[in-house]
């Protein structure tokens, strides 16, 4: 394709997308069709969405996964959809209180809790959902599993309420922050981007020192995060290394001392 075919396409594409119009192939829509068959469709779309999208692509053949694909042993699927992501994501998009029932580790249960929702995450190492709250009553930021909670109700919120507790979740999520440097080796430069792919969940900064042909990626994280920063740092072996950080230091001495004395003589 010669350069002013490019130029074309690339004019024809940004007008498409100006206009809120996107290209789809037939193996993304036969992708789709595929997906739709899945048992969590029924949960992750309401049911006029769902009948749309099958009209849609009543004339699109499904991907043939059966010929291509063998399941061997694996271990329990969990869904990575949940029937209360809909509810809290509508409760958060318009900025409402929900009253909360939720259960605890113990046992314990709470009934009719107020909650301001504030984020809703999802867990790569655990493959679990949260809710990231703040508790009214308790003045108290709060973070619960989804299959802990057992009813929602979406509640009216004042939009002078909502600024004030917008600003009270940003100020405690601040202090619970932590930064740490990690430096990658000059050697390993060339794998710079797969070093940023294992971080890729964590807000990060990088810096390139010229002088020394160095990187240094900055990592902000929260402080409930910092055992699987370590672990993602371990992963990568030789090639990064900690330079500031007491207690991450630390705990990656410790856990490095601990892992040789299982191999000592």
């Amino acid at each position: 394709m010669n350069p002013f075919e490019k130029i074309f396409n690339h004019q024809i594409l940004s007008r498409l997308e100006d206009a809120g119009t996107f290209m789809v192939t037939a193996h993304e829509r036969g992708w789709l069709k595929t997906m739709l068959r899945h048992p969590a469709a029924l949960e992750a779309l309401e049911a006029e969405t769902l009948a749309r999208l099958e009209t849609i692509l009543e004339q699109d053949q499904p991907l043939d996964t059966q010929e291509l694909l063998l399941h061997k042993a694996a271990s329990k699927e969990k869904q990575v959809y949940h029937a209360l992501l809909r509810p809290l994501r509508r409760a958060i998009m318009n900025k409402n209180f929900v009253r909360l029932s939720y259960g605890l580790k113990n046992g314990r249960g709470f009934n009719e809790q107020t909650a301001f929702p504030y984020k809703l995450e999802y867990s790569m190492v655990k493959r679990e959902w949260y809710l990231l709250w703040y508790h009214m009553r308790y003045r108290t930021l709060m973070s619960t599993k989804l299959h802990k909670i057992t009813e929602v109700h979406e509640e009216p919120c004042s939009e002078e309420s909502y600024e004030q507790l917008q600003a009270t979740v940003l100020s405690l999520l601040e202090k619970r922050k932590l930064s740490v440097d990690i430096l990658v080796e000059r050697q390993y430069n060339a794998e710079l981007s797969r070093i940023l792919y294992a971080f890729s969940c964590f807000e990060k900064e990088v810096r390139y020192t010229e002088e020394s042909d160095e990187y240094t990626i900055r990592l902000s994280f929260l402080n409930n995060e910092s055992e699987y920063v370590l672990s993602k740092t371990r992963f990568l072996g030789k090639r990064v290394r900690l330079i500031n950080g007491d207690y991450m230091r630390g705990r990656m001495l410790e856990s490095a001392t601990k892992a040789l004395a299982r191999y000592g003589e």
